[in-house]
């Protein structure tokens, strides 16, 4: 079993909400206003009108033009050295009918990156739904270098409307990312398959496969209830999607990552932020002019792990449900997780959410399994998930369930 990964999330002293109240003038949401969608811009002057005409020109399953009262833009256009903030006043103009509302803000160059802004905009969006007594409201986000699929919002509706507390789209790439692209397309494929592989472990009811491994800035959405039980974004100078996605986990909130949401992303090298995915394209275009070869981490251990955690799941939902502890079968994760049987139960007794569960155990455990972990060429992890997926449930199941999963290749 490996360590998920645990985020340094040091969340900023500075309250972000007083820099500057924000869309004070921007109209009120009608009662009839599902989604807020918000929109971080920085000197995206090149490509911001071909996303704001994606978000305007929403149609549903049938084709059909979304109500312009069904929804909102909000763009918060921050520490920019071009005209972006007149191009997206022009376009308001334009098209009043659009809900489309911005501000422009400088922020102090400590706080001024997107964790900050990202921050600002969900909570004004949360506080804009309220406003308009929708409790049920959703936020939604993108990104100024990112047009979404014209049906995005009704996707996106669809998806809560089955019962799910966030929604998690895939982000597709243009193609103009050299040999960085196939770089980007191999760990596309790994994550995937690496995610259809979790599916068939430890399935969940609200992500049943077709499902993806996405959750991030440029296309996630979550509702106003379960954005505030969170904590709401954290505040952190990058990576702040991904800390989200682990507060959202610890509260067990229904995250489905959908095929259907969709939205196209910008290729470029030079990016906002100097951890994200433009550095890791850039990354891996060096890669390919030195012919670095692909790695990944190991197959192996992220399938004991996925084993691991599908067994103390059941024994939690079976407390959970009978209020009796299956000792035995406990034991035998304690042994394999090298933990102490008692500390083991106490954990499982004590835990409202499972997920707050897995992450305890995951930052004390002290399991030899982790010393399978490391990394392997991308294309033989590839060829390794695809064999077992192809051969799930044998293979998963063909030796002593204390022991850990055979390598697959």
């Amino acid at each position: 079993m490996v360590k998920e990964l645990i985020l340094p999330v040091q969340e900023m002293q500075v309250d972000i909400p007083a820099i500057k109240r924000l869309f004070k003038n921007a109209s009120k949401p009608t009662s009839a206003t599902r989604v807020c969608i918000i929109v971080p811009v920085r000197n995206e002057a090149e490509g911001i009108e071909e996303t704001l005409d994606a978000l305007r020109q929403q149609v549903d399953n049938h084709g059909n033009v979304l109500s312009v009262n069904l929804y909102e833009v909000l763009v918060l256009v921050n520490n920019c050295t071009d005209n972006s903030f007149q191009i997206v006043s022009d376009y308001q103009r334009r098209y009043p009918a659009f809900r489309l509302f911005m501000e422009e803000i400088c922020l102090p160059s400590d706080i001024a990156h997107i964790g900050t802004v990202r921050r600002i905009l969900m909570d004004e969006a949360y506080s804009r739904m309220l406003l308009a007594g929708n409790e049920d409201g959703i936020i939604a986000s993108t990104d100024g270098d990112t047009i979404v699929d014209c049906q995005w919002v009704y996707n996106i509706m669809t998806e809560i409307a089955e019962g799910n507390d966030a929604v998690g789209g895939r982000i597709l790439t243009e193609k103009n990312a050299g040999g960085a692209r196939l770089y980007h397309l191999r760990d596309v494929t790994y994550r995937c398959l690496l995610a259809q592989a979790e599916s068939l472990i430890d399935p969940q009811k609200h992500d049943p496969f077709p499902c993806h491994f996405q959750y991030f800035g440029a296309n996630m959405a979550v509702t106003c209830k379960m954005y505030d039980q969170a904590g709401r974004l954290p505040r952190v100078s990058f990576l702040e999607d991904m800390a989200f996605h682990k507060a959202l986990s610890l509260q067990d909130a229904r995250i489905r990552k959908s095929f259907k949401v969709k939205v196209y992303t910008s290729s470029r090298m030079n990016g906002r932020v100097s951890i994200g995915f433009s550095e890791q394209l850039k990354k891996w275009m060096e890669e390919d002019k030195a012919s670095v070869p692909q790695m990944v981490e190991s197959v192996e251990p992220a399938i004991n792990m996925f084993l691991v955690r599908s067994r103390l799941r059941k024994c939690w939902n079976g407390y959970l449900q009978l209020q009796i502890i299956q000792e035995e079968e406990l034991n035998s994760i304690a042994v394999l997780l090298n933990v102490k049987s008692e500390w083991l139960h106490t954990q499982v007794i004590n835990s409202t959410y499972f997920g707050k569960l897995w992450d305890t155990v995951n930052q004390n455990v002290n399991s030899g399994l982790q010393q399978n972990s490391g990394i392997q060429p991308i294309q033989q992890a590839i060829e390794e998930l695809r064999i077992f997926i192809r051969n799930y449930p044998v293979i998963a199941f063909q030796t002593n369930p204390n022991d850990t999963f055979p390598h697959a290749g």
